[in-house]
């Protein structure tokens, strides 16, 4: 927490890269390349899921907003994240600081949410097909994609307009490399009590709920799976699954670890490391897990490349 002497701050400044050194440079190269391929990759998925019919489902739907939130929500952190990484002494307005603090937190839950949604999706197909139609028609699949983006709205809101009405004065040395809650919450010169709490609710009702509701709906998969009696049977439900519990893992995995972890004990090193794996590495994995092991999708890239590109 800042000091409360000082003047009021006008601008914070950024040392989330300041001890790379000579690594600033191929890490510059290395995520300008994982964003442009999570930006390929991601258009591409939405491009199949509106182009090919066969892909006009409900699992479809979701993946189709999944992706583009990874887009936007990658966008957020990491162009700031190159210009800051190819700067001398990286700086930010507290204007810019709040933007990209309310989009990160906006896109952030939304996404928490969706894939929420997406498992709810797999557990109504495989543990109550008979009504399935019902449970995931056109209008609570939409009602579920709004009340993602919803929710991101309300707590993006919230949050960022809490934090930035605190006074900030003095300190203003933001040990991160992007504006996210608590690096920025520490530099208030007021008491940030009720900002942890805030952030403590949000993070259990929008990281670890939602993470317990996944794993109660793959626990209901699994005992579905375990009455199937052929190989096969199996072996389809587990290739519908496996791709979504594995983004659900990383980006789940490394956003409980960043944000439950207590103030006391928590290394600004770690915290970095971490922000850099969920916001950079993990959205690039969405595009090939959901490719590479998806018969549906790669069936729909070759119609759509043998329409456009081989047909006469």
């Amino acid at each position: 927490m800042g000091s409360g002497n000082g003047t009021a701050v006008t601008e914070f400044v950024l040392l989330g890269f300041s001890g790379f050194g000579p690594l600033r440079g191929p890490l510059f190269w290395g995520v300008l390349c994982i964003y442009l391929v999570t930006l390929l990759g991601n258009s591409l998925i939405i491009l199949l899921t509106l182009a090919d019919r066969a892909l006009h489902l409900p699992m479809y739907f979701f993946l189709r907003h999944f992706s583009t939130v990874e887009i936007l929500y990658t966008t957020t952190v990491v162009p700031r994240m190159l210009a800051d990484l190819l700067a001398s002494c990286p700086t930010i307005s507290p204007a810019s600081c709040f933007t990209q603090l309310y989009f990160f937190a906006l896109f952030g839950i939304a996404e928490c949410c969706l894939l929420t949604a997406m498992a709810y999706d797999r557990y109504a197909a495989i543990c109550r097909p008979l009504h399935y139609t019902t449970l995931m028609n056109q209008e609570a699949c939409v009602s579920m994609a709004g009340a993602s983006y919803l929710m991101g709205i309300i707590t993006g809101t919230t949050h960022s307009l809490f934090i930035f009405t605190l006074p900030f004065r003095g300190a203003n040395t933001i040990h991160h490399f992007l504006c996210d809650i608590l690096p920025v919450l520490r530099l208030a010169s007021a008491s940030t009590f009720w900002g942890e709490v805030g952030n403590l609710a949000v993070t259990i009702a929008f990281i670890l709920t939602p993470f317990l509701l996944i794993v109660a709906s793959y626990a209901c998969i699994l005992a579905t799976l375990l009455g199937v009696t052929t190989s096969q049977g199996r072996r389809k439900v587990f290739s519908t699954c496996s791709s979504h519990l594995f983004v659900v893992i990383l980006f789940f995995g490394t956003g409980t670890v960043a944000y439950m972890r207590p103030w006391a004990g928590s290394s600004q090193d770690t915290d970095q490391i971490l922000a850099l794996f969920y916001t950079v590495v993990t959205p690039v994995f969405n595009p090939f897990v959901y490719t590479l092991r998806n018969k549906e999708v790669t069936g729909a890239m070759r119609r759509l490349v043998k329409r456009y590109l081989w047909s006469p």
